[in-house]
């Protein structure tokens, strides 16, 4: 994906949300996250994770590479962060970053400090995150929404904001629809977003163990879509549950 500058997507929402009145008190704020704010080094302990970070699952193999890195490198790109007072700095952009340098035994951190309202803070994180390219299609399908809510967008608005086509908008957030156990298997690809919109057709546990099996049997995305449609259209001559007619297309699978 090519990425979007940040400035750009943040004056986008700036202007097609409820922020737009907002828009004059944040104008000299809404550049790139490398063209302003102040640089300088913090305690590392004074620092906090943002509200908004979209990523759930940091994994240890992947911190402790980054630890690694850090501690004969040091930490290349700043961490993002704004004052919220009592000496305490909230994350914006660099969540992963921080960790990694806790776990190299940093006692200090370069930081970028922004001096933004809680809006414009909100607004660039979730932006930042979702531009992001490691993201899982969940992950970024929740940012998606948070994002929606928060700013009373619609899904065009969130494609121009974010730099990604509508119809892309529009398939990550339908994913939120999908059972909690069905998501889990996305996050661990164990099957992938088109698995995922294929299932999106069933419901409930029908649509959990279909999902189960796609994972089990590793079906291609077409295999799925065939079950999925089996599974929709079960012979007019069965008389039994839809569970009866789901076990009977694990035996086609």
């Amino acid at each position: 994906m090519s990425k979007r500058g940040l400035g750009k997507g943040l004056d986008a929402l700036l202007s097609t949300s409820s922020l737009a009145r907002e828009k004059q008190q944040v104008a000299t704020q809404s550049q790139t996250l490398s063209s302003d704010g102040q640089l300088t080094e913090l305690s590392i302990n004074s620092l906090r994770p943002g509200i908004y970070q979209p990523r759930k699952d940091m994994a240890p193999e992947a911190l402790e590479e980054l630890a690694a890195s850090i501690q004969s490198q040091g930490i290349i790109q700043p961490i993002v962060v704004r004052n919220v007072g009592h000496d305490q700095f909230e994350i914006i952009a660099g969540e992963r970053r921080w960790r990694a340098a806790r776990q190299a035994g940093l006692k200090m951190v370069p930081c970028l400090v922004k001096n933004v309202q809680d809006r414009a803070a909100v607004a660039m994180a979730l932006i930042e995150n979702i531009q992001r390219e490691d993201l899982n299609a969940i992950e970024e399908a929740q940012a998606l929404e948070r994002l929606q809510d928060e700013f009373e967008l619609t899904h065009q608005q969130v494609a121009d904001v974010i730099g990604k086509s509508r119809t892309a908008v529009s398939n990550l957030l339908r994913l939120n629809q999908l059972e909690a156990p069905v998501k889990k298997l996305v996050e661990s690809k164990q099957i992938d977003m088109g698995h995922a919109r294929a299932l999106l057709a069933l419901e409930g546990d029908v649509q959990c163990e279909i999902a189960q099996a796609v994972a089990k049997k590793q079906l291609t995305v077409r295999q799925t879509e065939d079950l999925v449609k089996k599974c929709l259209k079960p012979n007019s001559s069965e008389k039994n549950s839809q569970k009866t007619v789901t076990h009977k297309k694990f035996r086609y699978v």
